[in-house]
């Protein structure tokens, strides 16, 4: 049987994290939220290394902006190459 894995939103996470922070109590918060133990753990770990912030999320960093159009380009100049190559496959027949 499968496990349905459950996706929160980054500002749940974050106030899930500052509740934590100032109860103390990780086990209780988590009970209280409905949210594994491990996972609260995780994400104020993460919010600990500067991982869990909206700034990370919405990223305007040009040098990463720039690898992503250059993958995605990368991935249309395959494709337009493989195509190619069945149309000289089938036309060389």
């Amino acid at each position: 049987m499968k496990k349905i894995r459950k996706n929160y939103s980054l500002e749940f996470k974050i106030q899930a994290v500052s509740l934590s922070e100032q109860r103390g109590n990780v086990s209780l918060i988590a009970q209280e939220l409905g949210i594994c133990k491990e996972s609260l753990v995780n994400w104020r770990k993460l919010h600990k290394e500067g991982k869990l912030t909206k700034e990370k999320q919405i990223s305007s960093d040009p040098i990463r902006e720039e690898l992503l159009r250059l993958r995605k380009e990368l991935e249309e100049t395959k494709l337009e190459r493989d195509i190619l190559k069945k149309a000289v496959g089938i036309f060389s027949k």
